[in-house]
């Protein structure tokens, strides 16, 4: 009898033994593992919707002033610190725009321009080229990637600047010059980036980045790399073809390593076309989520 009361009392610790261990391996199995943040390119082609819902962002219109006021706003709901960099090139007022995170100098900065041009001059129909470029793909696209960048970079990476330059776009008019923006930008922060990277028409619905001839060619196959490990490479294509004056020129002149991605076979540049309906989030995703993996394996190098 007092053998059996004793098998019966190991039997029920046993049981509840097993209970126990069983309880802790569902409680371990079904707690929340961390999600890093993703880049979203729904959330991207959301922002260009937005830039161009304010209007022709021509350097002194208000639809130029409300697009700076909301970037700031993204930016600081995100956690950067925003300074508005107030100059003047050629008379006419700029506006760089800086997000950072701390103090300490960059070593990467991303880049792309936020004014839009005055006149639709390419546009094939005459009756059109007095007016303003809508910049959906020319300008918005390329601030909606910094933008969603800007949400979903974690803050333990290298020091990241985003700069949205003014003043990009308006060469070939009397009285202005191109990339106005950034030449007033590196006059005014003499920082030595290990990297600029710069984003321009990169949300194109057919797009097709090929490498560009004046960027750093070292640098340029890093990002590329990074695009063909995300199957990617479908848009980052292998050849080199233009060669750009854009806003990563004078930053090579200073002899920082800099890429200019761009996709210039864009048949609705300059003209009154150029609107949301000729981008594509897919394409905002592909650019995007391969310089948050460049930027977070930057960020594992000493």
């Amino acid at each position: 009898m007092k053998n059996k009361a004793i098998a019966i009392y190991l039997i029920i610790i046993g049981f509840l033994l097993a209970a126990t261990l069983g309880w802790y391996a569902f409680a371990f199995r079904t707690q929340p593992e961390p999600v890093s943040a993703l880049f979203e390119g729904e959330r991207a082609y959301a922002d260009v919707i937005t830039q161009v819902g304010f209007g022709a962002r021509t350097p002194g219109s208000e639809g130029h002033a409300k697009v700076r006021a909301w970037m700031r706003e993204e930016l600081e709901s995100a956690g950067w610190q925003v300074e508005v960099q107030e100059s003047e090139a050629l008379g006419h007022p700029v506006f760089n725009v800086v997000a950072k995170r701390g103090d300490e100098n960059p070593q990467i900065i991303l880049g792309a321009h936020y004014d839009t041009r005055l006149f639709a001059d390419n546009d094939p129909d005459p009756a059109n080229r007095s007016k303003p470029v809508p910049g959906a793909n020319d300008g918005a696209s390329g601030v909606a990637v910094l933008l969603e960048l800007a949400r979903v970079l974690p803050e333990d990476t290298v020091p990241v600047w985003l700069v949205f330059f003014d003043a990009e776009d308006n060469g070939r008019i009397e009285g202005w010059d191109w990339i106005l923006g950034s030449r007033e930008f590196v006059k005014r922060n003499p920082v030595q980036p290990r990297a600029a990277v710069i984003v321009d028409m990169i949300g194109d619905a057919d797009l097709n980045i090929y490498k560009e001839r004046n960027s750093d060619r070292a640098l340029t196959d890093e990002i590329w790399a990074v695009a063909q490990s995300l199957e990617n490479d479908t848009v980052f294509l292998p050849d080199y073809k233009y060669s750009m004056i854009d806003d990563h020129t004078p930053f090579i002149e200073l002899g920082i390593p800099a890429v200019d991605i761009i996709d210039f076979d864009y048949p609705y540049w300059h003209t009154v076309e150029d609107t949301p309906d000729k981008v594509s989030p897919a394409s905002l995703q592909a650019v995007g989520e391969t310089l948050q993996a460049w930027i977070m394996g930057q960020s594992s190098q000493p």
